[in-house]
């Protein structure tokens, strides 16, 4: 049986803060990264604003305000935990500041999927905004990111972005405080709202890109979701539980086999790049339709082989692909996989989501066969 996520060590070891060095250091080859960066429309300065004559307090005035991770990031330059931090999975519109001195650092705009874990962006909203500094601990030279008004750590900045600088601002989340839009007025940053309007603007401007919904069920959804979120078209991917009827089960409660649910891989995937039939064609070589209830060393109910249409064009094309990988030979007994209506998907704890991306090497029975 797969071995589920153990608890982290409460502190950091040296080795540890090598390797979250070499994680800094390089972007994976998946990294989901944005369009070019356009050009910024003028902010208005705001002459009120609580960061234009910040004077930093004394170190002990500090720890009392901060908690204590933001002060060991801010004031010790420590590094956070990757894929365990506020932010590096955050996609709501808004404004990133110093959680120090409350300047405005950077955009969700400009903010970036790299894959390493921490927020990252291509720029930040104002370049005097921030300061550089050679950072030679770890036995490597790096870039320290430090704030212009509080002199805060953020982070460390690379030369491997997708921006026309070519830039990637890896960031520390205890470094910053996040600021919806919907508050920026009400918390003294009005003035960069013409960001976000001019954006969108843009956005409803053009012709966006239709995505359609796809629901499936072929064992651990660790594995699934690793070979799924690859494949050219799939605009994004969510692991959870579904087909059951229990509400908003807990993977425990799944896993006893009482709520009737599957572990399943819910997939907004692009029309235009990869139909539902294509997709289905890489399902059926992932993992084996022909074990019910099973898939290599995992057992049970919540491991069976499922496709959940969201229309009845896709329950004719499930059963159409189902029949045709039925005959093709290529299994020797009879495809088993449900062809089943769509129901309550419920998102599984966020452990389970972009798992073999925060543990790679870690356990799945599923890879794409000829």
């Amino acid at each position: 049986m797969r071995t589920r996520v153990k608890k982290f060590q409460a502190l950091w070891t040296l080795v540890a803060g090598i390797a979250v060095a070499a994680m800094l250091a390089s972007a994976p080859a998946y990294a989901k990264k944005p369009e070019k960066t356009a050009k910024r429309p003028m902010v208005k300065e705001n002459p009120d604003s609580s960061w234009k004559d910040y004077q930093k307090p004394d170190d002990a005035t500090l720890r009392k305000e901060l908690k204590p991770l933001q002060y060991q990031v801010t004031q010790r330059a420590a590094t956070e935990k990757p894929f365990q931090n506020e932010y590096w999975d955050n996609h709501e519109p808004g404004l990133y500041v110093d959680v120090v001195s409350g300047e405005p650092l950077f955009t969700s705009m400009d903010k970036y999927d790299s894959g390493c874990g921490w927020p990252s962006f291509t720029r930040p909203v104002d370049p005097v905004a921030v300061t550089e500094d050679v950072d030679k601990s770890l036995g490597m030279t790096r870039v320290e990111v430090r704030s212009k008004s509080a002199d805060s750590h953020l982070g460390h900045v690379f030369p491997d972005g997708p921006g026309p600088d070519g830039l990637r601002y890896c960031i520390n989340s205890a470094a910053l405080r996040f600021i919806p839009v919907s508050q920026l007025k009400s918390e003294g940053y009005g003035n960069y709202l013409v960001l976000f309007q001019s954006a969108e603007k843009k956005d409803n401007n053009m012709d966006k890109p239709k995505t359609e919904i796809a629901t499936l069920a072929g064992g651990c959804f660790w594995g699934m979701e690793d070979i799924l979120r690859k494949i050219p078209g799939v605009v994004d991917t969510v692991v959870g539980y579904t087909g059951g009827t229990t509400k908003n089960p807990s993977y425990e409660e799944v896993h006893s086999g009482k709520t009737g649910h599957a572990e399943a891989v819910q997939i907004t995937f692009d029309p235009s790049k990869i139909s539902f039939e294509e997709l289905l064609g890489y399902f059926f070589r992932m993992h084996d339709p022909t074990t019910k209830n099973r898939q290599g060393n995992d057992v049970g109910t919540s491991y069976r082989s499922a496709i959940f249409y969201h229309s009845e064009e896709q329950r004719e094309i499930a059963e159409k692909v189902k029949a045709e990988v039925d005959a093709s030979g290529k299994w020797k007994n009879p495809v088993v996989t449900e062809i089943v209506p769509a129901s309550a998907f419920y998102r599984a704890e966020e452990y389970h989501q972009d798992y073999l991306v925060k543990h790679p090497g870690g356990y799945t029975c599923h890879y794409l066969r000829p």
